[in-house]
C-alpha cells in the first residue's frame, strides 16, 4: 500500500507539472496518454502470462461497479488536483479508509472491530485540521476531490469482490481503459486537440506514466490479499508523500494546522496497523 501511495503521488505531480508546462494542451489528452501506457503495459503483461486479454468477467457485476466508480474516482480526482493545490487534494483522498472500510463492512461482511473504527476516525480527524472547511479560504471545487475519494474507495470495494480467477495485471488493463474513458470525456468536454505536445511535458509524463502503473499494481494486490483493515490505514502516507512533493515542485507548504493533523493521521495508520498484528 505505501508503493502505491508513492506511486500515485508521482502519477499525480507530474501530470500537474505537465499540465503547468503546457496549458495550452487539454487536460484530458495528457490522461489518455498516461491510461495508454498503463493499458500497453498491462495489457503486455497479461498476454506474456498467459492470460486472456480481453474476458467475460470485465462485465461480471463487481466488475461493472469497479468500472463506474473508477471512471468517477479518476475523472473527478484529475480535475480536483489540477485546479485546486495538490497538497489539498491529496489531504482530503485521505478519507478513502474510512469508506472503504464501511463498505467492506456493509457489502462484504468483513469484521471490523470499534478499536479500529476509532484509530481510523482520528486520522480522519486529523484530515479536518488540514481542511479546515470552516475556514473563509476554503476552496469548494476541493468538493471535487471529495467525489473521486468516493470513487476510489469505491473501486477499491469492488477490487475485493472481483472474481479471483481474475489476475492482477487483468484487472490493471481494465482499470486504465476506464482512465481513458474518464481522460476522453474531459478531451471532448474541451472541445480540441493539440498535436504538437512540449517534449518536457511528454517527459514528465513519462515519468507520470511509470508512477501510475507501479501504483496500480501494488494497489490491486493490497486490496486482494490483505485485509481491508489492516491495509487502508497506510493510504495515509500519500499524505505526508504528496505533501513533500508538492513543498518540492510546486512550493506549497504546510502551516501549524496541517502539521499536527498530518501527524495525527500517521499516528493513527500506525495504531491500526498494530493493532491488527496482535
Amino acid at each position: 500500500m505505501i508503493v502505491s501511495m508513492a506511486g500515485f503521488a508521482i502519477e499525480d505531480s507530474f501530470i500537474k507539472l505537465a499540465a503547468s508546462f503546457a496549458p495550452d494542451v487539454p487536460v484530458g489528452q495528457w490522461f489518455v496518454t498516461v491510461a495508454g501506457m498503463g493499458m500497453a503495459v498491462f495489457g503486455l503483461l497479461t498476454v506474456a502470462t498467459g492470460q486472456t486479454l480481453f474476458t467475460r468477467d470485465y462485465f461480471s457485476k463487481p466488475l461493472i461497479v469497479r468500472g463506474v466508480f473508477e471512471v468517477l474516482g479518476r475523472l473527478a480526482y484529475s480535475l480536483a488536483f489540477i485546479l485546486t493545490p495538490l497538497i489539498t487534494a491529496t489531504a482530503i483522498l485521505q478519507a478513502t479508509p474510512l469508506v472503504v472500510m464501511a463498505g467492506a463492512a456493509i457489502f462484504l461482511k468483513e469484521s471490523v472491530k470499534l478499536r479500529h473504527w476509532i484509530a481510523v476516525f482520528c486520522g480522519f480527524v486529523g484530515v479536518m485540521l488540514i481542511l479546515q472547511p470552516w475556514g473563509a479560504s476554503f476552496n469548494f471545487l476541493t468538493i471535487l476531490a471529495v467525489i473521486g475519494m468516493i470513487g476510489f474507495a469505491g473501486r477499491d470495494v469492488a477490487t475485493r469482490a472481483s472474481p479471483t480467477r481474475m489476475g492482477n495485471f487483468q484487472l490493471g488493463f481494465i482499470g486504465y481503459s476506464m482512465f481513458a474513458i474518464a481522460g476522453l470525456i474531459m478531451w471532448l468536454l474541451a472541445g480540441r486537440i493539440t498535436t504538437t505536445l512540449p517534449l518536457q511535458s511528454l517527459m514528465f509524463i513519462g515519468v507520470a506514466g511509470i508512477g501510475g502503473i507501479v501504483g496500480y499494481y501494488a494497489l490491486t494486490v493490497a486490496m486482494r490479499t490483505g485485509e481491508v483493515g489492516a491495509v487502508t490505514p497506510w493510504r495515509y502516507s500519500r499524505l505526508i508523500i504528496g505533501a513533500l512533493i508538492a513543498w518540492d515542485l510546486f512550493g506549497e507548504r504546510m502551516d501549524t494546522a496541517t502539521l499536527i493533523g498530518s501527524t495525527i493521521v500517521v499516528l493513527s495508520g500506525i495504531s491500526t496497523f498494530l493493532r491488527f498484528r496482535r
